[in-house]
């Protein structure tokens, strides 16, 4: 088993939760990891990236190389067609289509989504509605797993344990709450695949 994931978004948007459960999960399924984060002004709205190498054998780079992700998980358009490029033929790219504008000359958000729906492999979700249906509008992150739950090779129950290793202490109905997206994510892609 391998998989290399790029994560990708702006600062804020969850994306080094997304990276600890799936790492914890990882782990607590007796796989090696390597991860690499790229913070860039992630205070201020800037890019955040993070690239995970999963497997069953030794993992010699934390980086992934163009054409080697076989995962990218994105919780901003624009910044999921920026990893484009490391996508593997037939790769799966996963991407919120919820835009999070904070430059002045943002693409069309149509073009953007009618890129992203020309890509093989893709499950393009509107996870923030999805998140704000459910009554919590932070998870839409942890909706975004759900949808990649899928593809990642990791029993699902994995990254249950990791959202409540991550989430616990927060209280019981953050959990829950985080459980639930995750959950609400995974229905979405199962369909939409």
């Amino acid at each position: 088993m391998k998989k290399d994931i790029i994560l990708a978004g702006v600062g804020g948007q969850g994306i080094l939760s997304i990276a600890t459960i799936i790492g914890y999960a990882a782990i607590e399924s007796g796989l090696n990891l390597k991860q690499a984060e790229v913070h860039g002004m992630s205070q201020r709205g800037g890019d955040v990236q993070s690239h995970l190498r999963i497997s069953d054998k030794e993992i010699f780079s934390d980086l992934i190389p163009h054409g080697g992700a076989d995962l990218i998980l994105s919780v901003e358009p624009m910044e999921a067609l920026r990893y484009m490029p490391y996508l593997t033929e037939n790769g799966w790219f996963i991407t919120n289509t919820t835009p999070f504008v904070n430059i002045p000359d943002y693409p069309d958000t149509n073009k953007l989504i009618d890129e992203i729906k020309s890509i093989k492999n893709n499950v393009a979700i509107n996870a923030d509605q999805i998140a704000k249906d459910l009554g919590s509008s932070r998870s839409m992150n942890m909706v975004m797993l759900g949808a990649a739950s899928l593809f990642l090779d990791i029993p699902y129950d994995k990254l249950e344990e990791g959202i409540k290793f991550i989430f616990g202490r927060k209280g019981e109905k953050v959990v829950e709450s985080n459980l639930k997206a995750m959950k609400a994510g995974k229905d979405f892609a199962k369909k939409n695949k």
